[in-house]
């Protein structure tokens, strides 16, 4: 009995050791980010006037590396053949842990930090999908944990990844086929939201491409028969595509736009294009509705004597979950809680509701909770290519509302709030979530190997021979051009 009795004031002695310095480590992470808070925020407010597309993020790139290096980060840039990327290092040894970072805006959303619809002006692209945040919010969780990592002479390598280009371009996908995440133990990465959220999940995978038609010009009332018309290929194109939507999966997702039609009515289209989207739960799902748009295509063309040609312009895989990782990190968001809004913040929320179309899905304060724990998978009908790199190593995300409740993804009030105090409460919380994660992860190595083995056993108990949906292609640098 004397044993026993030793042995359990010895488990409760440790325990009470391991929640000592779990508040150690809370208290550190929330001084560090508070005390820098003000400069993270500019950071952030730069990058959101900066608004710069896919590709082109020259000075926020430049923005997130200069704070990296002058943190005592080694920088490498201009990774995987891509100009403003770039990998970002501190310590050495085992585990390796990175931090992915965003920072691109989306075109055709210019809007000012006001409740109302107000575009800059002379203004094209915002920050619809809050990546300055995401960008900002991920340094300053890698100079926090550097900061840890010198302060407790703890062994361990913190590396930020800056990502270029997810809204459409794949830029990590490009990384990953580079080579860049081979080493990596675990990937923590976030994203801008109106919720505050760590629960497991996973995405869509999805592969896109630019179908091109060419015919041949002729004047449409006095020669229509030397005609062909390059639209009529992209239109017999889409009504095959829309009526392969009976008899695809439920889960498959289609979408398209022209992005070329012709230039003028009585003038027999020689050029046409029509971009495609095509989503799916695996890689395996795409590959064969996407092989069906080709021969749409393919047919489309024979039918309208016209030629077409496509280009692949980005694939993701599908996110990978870990509820391992997932639960360390609910974990963290809770420690530090939901988001208060002051009197200026309140009444901006309440304008900018005022705004939405139809009943938002969420009320107003629930920025100040957290969703409720629960291993079940949650599922997005979106994507990212954060699939890409899940499929390399164990990843776990997590959602901050930097947006006000009910806000939609990719819509002028994002862009709105995002430039605000209320975009930068939230990038704070997912900073302080996502350094007190990679801290945990540093102070318990058993964390590491039990995210690994779930993962291992995702991925069929071994590593896969990675084939990335956009296959050999370059980076598409001017996609957005």
């Amino acid at each position: 009995m004397k044993s026993l009795a030793r042995a359990i004031a010895l488990l409760s002695a440790l325990a009470a050791a391991q929640a000592t310095a779990a508040d150690a480590s809370s208290r550190m992470v929330d001084s560090a980010i508070g005390s820098a808070a003000n400069n993270y925020s500019a950071i952030a407010r730069d990058i959101w006037e900066y608004a710069e597309v896919g590709y082109q993020e020259v000075k926020s790139s430049a923005r997130l590396r200069g704070a990296l290096e002058a943190a005592g980060f080694a920088v490498e840039t201009g990774l995987a053949d891509i100009p403003t990327s770039f990998v970002a290092s501190y310590g050495k040894g085992e585990p390796v842990i990175g931090i992915l970072a965003e920072f691109d805006a989306l075109p055709g959303v210019s809007q000012m930090d006001v409740p109302e619809r107000m575009p800059v002006p002379g203004g094209n692209a915002g920050h619809a999908c809050g990546h300055h945040l995401f960008g900002t919010g991920s340094v300053a969780a890698a100079i926090t944990v550097k900061e840890w990592l010198e302060d407790t002479g703890s062994q361990g390598t913190i590396r930020l990844y800056g990502t270029p280009a997810e809204e459409g371009g794949s830029g990590k996908v490009y990384m990953v086929r580079a080579g860049l995440f081979d080493d990596v133990d675990t990937v923590i990465h976030w994203h801008a939201s109106d919720r505050n959220s760590a629960l497991p999940g996973t995405t869509l995978a999805n592969r896109s491409a630019k179908f091109r038609f060419y015919g041949k010009a002729s004047h449409a009332a006095a020669a229509p028969e030397r005609g062909r018309s390059a639209l009529d290929g992209v239109e017999a194109m889409n009504m095959m595509v829309n009526m392969m939507r009976e008899h695809v999966p439920s889960s498959t997702r289609i979408h398209h736009v022209i992005t070329r039609g012709g230039n003028a009515p009585n003038v027999v289209p020689e050029f046409a294009e029509v971009f495609y989207y095509v989503r799916a739960p695996s890689p395996d799902d795409i590959l064969p509705i996407w092989e069906w748009v080709e021969n749409a295509a393919d047919g489309a063309a024979i039918g309208t004597q016209t030629q077409v040609q496509w280009e692949i312009i980005h694939g993701n895989y599908n996110i990978l979950p870990n509820v391992t990782l997932a639960r360390v990190m609910h974990e963290s968001l809770e420690t530090f809680g939901g988001i208060e809004y002051d009197r200026e913040e309140q009444r901006f929320a309440e304008t900018l509701v005022a705004t939405y179309n139809g009943r938002p899905p969420r009320a107003l304060g629930s920025q100040q909770q957290i969703a409720p724990w629960t291993e079940d998978i949650q599922r997005s009908s979106g994507s990212s290519d954060v699939g890409d790199v899940s499929w390399m190593a164990p990843t776990v995300g997590l959602n901050t509302a930097t947006w006000v409740p009910g806000t939609a993804a990719h819509s002028w009030q994002a862009v709105a709030a995002g430039g605000t105090s209320i975009g930068s409460k939230g990038m704070l919380l997912a900073a302080r979530s996502m350094a007190l994660t990679a801290i945990r992860l540093y102070e318990d190595p058993l964390l590491v190997a039990q995210a690994q083995e779930e993962w291992l056993e995702l991925r069929g108990g071994k590593r896969i021979n990675y084939q990335p949906l956009l296959g050999d292609r370059d980076p598409p640098l001017d996609y957005r051009k």
